[in-house]
């Protein structure tokens, strides 16, 4: 399903000539095709997500080097990228959101400083890639203080 969502996109932008487009779903694909090639099987809609994370990350540490040279240019392309790149990802949970599932785990399990790994698991768990796991550690540590 997300396979043809992404194919179809690719054909519609490059009726329209959006190349910016056309180039960041041509080079998704092929990391797909490569990610396949690799496990000898095509990928579930959840190992493509995994791909598409894998993708934005890559977008996302570019944009990063392009900031810190100064290259604006670069730095708006990489932009576009990843805004294409997170319109096939699931919705984003919000701080609020995640902070709930930290506090649901932590009550769970009656965690404490110690637990911190524990408490990691079952939360990235729960967030199933709807949350950068950054921001999810931060929660977690600001928590179990």
């Amino acid at each position: 399903m997300l396979r043809e969502s992404i194919r179809e996109d690719l054909k519609a932008a490059m009726k329209a000539g959006d190349k910016t487009k056309v180039s960041c779903l041509r080079m998704l694909i092929a990391a797909v095709k490569n990610r396949e090639v690799a496990l000898k099987q095509e990928l579930s809609d959840p190992e493509l997500l995994a791909v598409i994370r894998s993708q934005l990350k890559q977008v996302q540490d570019s944009l990063e080097q392009f900031k810190k040279g100064n290259r604006e240019d670069l730095v708006q392309l990489e932009e576009l990228n990843a805004a294409i790149l997170e319109a096939y990802l699931p919705r984003q949970l919000e701080d609020s959101e995640i902070e709930t599932l930290v506090d649901e785990v932590i009550s769970e399990i009656q965690a404490t400083r110690k637990d911190f790994g524990t408490v990691m698991k079952l939360v990235v768990q729960r967030v199933a890639g709807r949350a950068d796991g950054k921001k999810v550690n931060s929660i977690v540590a600001g928590r179990l203080r």
